[in-house]
């Protein structure tokens, strides 16, 4: 995949190094532009490239880099660490039509320790998992096919996740896909060495990742997205036909 992305700065790993040692606002603030634009605008320009390449193999997943970067601060209100910033930068590709961490997605982030990629379904709701696992209970023989699947062993190995102690309850313990049912999650992960963020191996060697994972995500999608399908329209919904068909929109709660 050819492409203008050259990898970060170095300056962006040196910041980040900065910001572990210093993760204070009085260190942060007068150093903002560095991060705006030595850590932030290259991985726009990251995820932009993503975006394009996903065109060919996750087309649904492609997402505007303003909602799938995330934010540089932390959520403090109800975690003993009190430092304000994260010493690394994150993107998520949500599936269109989900929700962005209740089902099925792709995942990245970079410091200056090491790169993470991923991908799966991190935190769902009890419905979703309950209709996840019971797609796989109906189809344990092509999830375990597409788990084993060479690109998925060679470039993540097996599929990770918190677990249960035993099956969960409406599953029987001597299901065939009992080892799987007992998952609360469903990811691939794996790290690289830091050392190619600033190079322009970065770019394909994620590409090469979201590629193998794209299989694994649309089985886990598959029941979400039918269930979806098969809703009531919400009262939001209704709203806005009624308001189509009486040919004013305007009406409808802002």
């Amino acid at each position: 995949m050819r492409s203008g992305f050259r990898g970060f700065p170095p300056e962006a790993m040196a910041f980040f190094r900065g910001l572990a040692r210093h993760n204070t606002r009085e260190w942060f603030q007068p150093r903002k532009h560095i991060y705006d634009g030595q850590v932030k605008a290259p991985m726009v320009e990251l995820v932009t490239e993503l975006d394009r390449a996903m065109q060919d193999f996750a087309p649904d997943y492609v997402t505007d880099p303003d909602k799938a970067i995330y934010r540089i601060y932390r959520d403090t209100r109800f975690s003993p660490d009190k430092t304000p910033y994260k010493t690394h930068i994150a993107a998520i590709f949500a599936r269109r039509g989900t929700q962005k961490h209740g089902a099925g997605g792709y995942y990245f982030s970079i410091s200056h320790t090491e790169v993470e990629v991923g991908g799966g379904i991190y935190m769902p709701p009890p419905e979703a998992l309950l209709a996840v696992r019971t797609h796989i209970a109906q189809r344990h023989a092509d999830f375990r096919r597409i788990a084993a699947s060479s690109a998925i062993k060679r470039l993540f190995g097996a599929v990770q996740g918190a677990q249960l102690a035993r099956v969960p309850k409406g599953f029987s313990v001597e299901h065939p896909a009992a080892d799987l049912l007992r998952f609360k999650q469903y990811l691939l992960f794996t790290t690289l060495d830091p050392a190619v963020v600033t190079t322009p191996r970065l770019l394909p060697e994620l590409e090469k990742r979201f590629r193998a994972m794209a299989p694994f995500l649309d089985f886990l999608n598959a029941p979400l997205l039918a269930v979806k399908r098969r809703a009531p329209p919400s009262i939001d919904d209704r709203l806005f036909q009624r308001g189509a068909t009486s040919g004013n929109p305007r009406s409808l709660p802002s």
